[in-house]
């Protein structure tokens, strides 16, 4: 038994805001400073109210359209997110609840920026067990409430959004390969240091990163994690149709294509107008490369996270 993407949404939460809008917004930065370093233009943010679990029903909402099922026909409902609803119950359930859909086993999975790739492959294991189906798999991320908006050196890489796809039991093989892996000793270098205890938050509740160091471990870690699974597959790096990797900064994905020998024609990019939506990236990114028609059935595609953990990780697959 294999699996197969049937079905793929996305969602952006509100208007498109540029660097030039956080500038009148009183930040400290500037059009030409954020996109000469990071390649970002614009990023969408959520409104007061919209929560994690609202992004995810709507990108869910048109990847089982596409996929031609209802909530009710899925068995498994995985969220990846970093910034769920509430500590809990899980994103996953109030997705499930929104949905309609009752019964199917539904779980959160924390890999920050790798979470989809991480969901993706667990969802891969439950239908290839037999144990399942019919799974949606989403990223769903509201960054925006973890940002420290005085910082602006993080406040403005990253966005809000959703991405989801719906991935089926199938004779054909769909998923050609997937690798995982994790490193807590670099934990420091992205983080959110704070928690909650005795109603107070203790620590920082505000993302932190050391840029450089990410950086450099993501390039080498990326490249490293494209190679295995190209191995796993017996495919060959030039075969690869498109590369879809976490969208954070354009010079790591300009970085990442050289040291796999592609070209960047192959990778698809969004950064620019999307931002760094952390788990919600790779499936973002997806729906649109299919919606425009760059990739259509029969083309290998490469998607790879890495994020806060350290986590990273690749899914190949065929469309």
């Amino acid at each position: 038994m294999f699996s197969r993407i049937t079905g793929i949404g996305s969602f952006l939460p509100g208007e498109p805001v540029s660097n030039d809008d956080l500038a009148q917004r009183g930040i400290e930065t500037s059009d030409e400073w954020v996109a000469s370093r990071t390649g970002i233009r614009f990023r969408h943010l959520a409104e007061n109210g919209e929560a994690a679990s609202d992004l995810a029903f709507e990108a869910s909402r048109r990847a089982l359209t596409a996929a031609g099922l209802e909530a009710s026909d899925v068995d498994l409902i995985l969220v990846a997110t970093s910034t769920p609803d509430f500590i809990f119950p899980s994103t996953a359930c109030l997705l499930q609840s929104k949905l309609g859909n009752h019964g199917a086993t539904a779980f959160d999975i924390q890999a920050v920026c790798s979470g989809f790739v991480y969901a993706l492959t667990v969802a891969d294991k439950f239908i290839r067990s037999g144990s399942h189906r019919r799974a949606l798999v989403v990223g769903a991320e509201v960054f925006s409430r973890i940002l420290d908006w005085s910082d602006r050196a993080t406040c403005v890489l990253f966005g809000d959004g959703a991405g989801a796809v719906v991935l089926e039991a199938s004779e054909r093989p769909g998923i050609l390969a997937t690798a995982l892996h994790a490193d807590g000793a670099y934990h420091g270098i992205l983080s959110v240091p704070g928690s909650v205890c005795g109603g107070k938050v203790v620590g920082d509740p505000f993302l932190r990163m050391d840029g450089q160091a990410v950086f450099k471990f993501a390039v080498r870690v990326l490249a490293e994690v494209a190679e295995e699974c190209c191995q796993a597959a017996g495919v060959a790096p030039a075969g690869i149709d498109w590369l879809i990797p976490h969208q954070a900064n354009v010079r790591i994905l300009e970085a990442t294509a050289k040291r796999m020998k592609l070209p960047m024609g192959k990778v698809v990019v969004t950064v620019d107008r999307h931002g760094n939506t952390s788990a919600a990236s790779v499936p973002l990114a997806l729906d649109e490369a299919v919606r425009d028609g760059r990739i259509h059935a029969g083309h290998k595609v490469m998607l790879e996270g890495v994020g806060g953990g350290f986590t990273w990780g690749a899914v190949l697959f065929e469309l």
